[in-house]
């Protein structure tokens, strides 16, 4: 018997007994008695696992020194477990396979290519489309087969009552938005610093976070002095990239440092372009335009942006904050002067007229904080 045990026998005898002296002596005892056992168990189990060199023998050693026990296995008798955790991991293979196939775009262009097609026969092909690319730039033509578009109907709302109830989107061929995206970041190479400031879409380091937090910032620094108020109003253009007249945007990309090619190249390529409409299985006859951008291409937001790039506040008490197409009048008025704010929506409207976009009176809904 260990000195341990005989210990712990003596102290449960003593107290069975009611003899107090021994029961304290054999309680005094026992502590050091317990710290003298565990250190000879350790260096007993240390000096073996050096001396047999065996890796799971010295993890062994280590989980009886630290009372390891692993956690038990939980619902091990649940015959249905195998089968919902094999469905669970082959969740994850489907999610993956899914992800794979975001990268091809899930419509055909009106030229039929599947994206499948152009992703894995890249190697091949980008010779052949660097040629047309660079002959469609220098010459400011785009071929006809390349900005024809297919237009699908998307609600806006529910129930559609009107033919405007609907959006428009144009599907577009994938090769065309692979030149867009080329074209893009040249008109972003070539634009000034000096572009009106609150304009947060396609600038370097700018998100709608920042829109918001530079209007709430505006807003609520006027609103700490006594007697203010902050007039705001959420402007929506009707049909806003439908409405792009193309020879005012190469205008406007010309004074903003555009070259001349390039701006040539913007014209042909939303002018003249043959336009159709599917529903089902049902394609209407073409129709050419030669005004607007079509929605869903990839170079139209960024060309609103450009065409819009002058609608600025006049009066220093006044910001038009935007998004893209999302625009923001702020004013910081006083309650009792709220002249400059009504001058400005009126000089909005007028430029408006002069830009051939109208403003969505039933989406433009005025605000006043104070």
């Amino acid at each position: 018997m260990t000195e341990v045990r005989a210990l712990l026998k003596s102290r449960d005898s003593a107290f069975r007994a009611g003899d107090k002296d021994a029961l304290r002596t054999a309680r005094a005892k026992l502590p050091q008695a317990i710290r003298e056992a565990k250190r000879t168990h350790s260096q007993r189990i240390h000096s073996h696992s050096q001396s047999s060199g065996d890796t799971r023998c010295m993890w062994q050693g280590i989980q009886s020194i630290t009372n390891y026990r692993p956690a038990p296995t939980a619902c091990e008798s649940d015959a249905s477990l195998p089968d919902g955790l094999n469905n669970f991991y082959a969740w994850f293979e489907a999610q993956n396979d899914v992800t794979a196939r975001k990268t091809i775009p899930p419509s055909r262009g009106p030229d039929n290519i599947p994206g499948r097609v152009l992703r894995e026969c890249a190697e091949q092909l980008s010779d052949v489309f660097t040629d047309i690319f660079n002959i469609s730039l220098s010459s400011a033509i785009v071929p006809t087969c390349l900005k024809t578009t297919t237009i699908i109907h998307v609600p806006k709302k529910s129930p559609v009552s009107c033919l405007n109830d609907y959006r428009p989107v144009a599907l577009t061929p994938i090769i065309m938005k692979c030149f867009e995206r080329l074209v893009m970041r040249q008109i972003k190479d070539l634009l000034p610093l000096s572009l009106y400031p609150m304009q947060f879409a396609y600038r370097p380091n700018r998100s709608t976070d920042d829109a918001i937090s530079t209007t709430l910032h505006l807003s609520l620094s006027h609103l700490e002095n006594k007697g203010t108020c902050v007039r705001m109003l959420f402007i929506d253009f009707s049909s806003a990239f439908n409405k792009i007249i193309p020879q005012y945007l190469t205008e406007k990309l010309s004074l903003l440092g555009i070259n001349t090619s390039l701006c040539n190249w913007i014209l042909d390529f939303l002018t003249g372009r043959p336009q159709s409409v599917r529903i089902g299985n049902s394609t209407s006859s073409a129709t050419t335009l030669n005004t607007g951008a079509p929605q869903g291409c990839v170079l139209s937001p960024l060309l609103f942006t450009l065409l819009t790039h002058d609608c600025a506040a006049m009066h220093s008490s006044n910001h038009i904050i935007k998004f893209a197409d999302d625009t923001t009048v702020v004013g910081l008025n006083s309650k009792n002067d709220e002249s400059a704010y009504r001058e400005e929506v009126k000089r909005l409207t007028a430029w408006c007229k002069d830009n051939n976009l109208s403003l969505n009176v039933e989406k433009t809904p005025p605000s006043c904080e104070g």
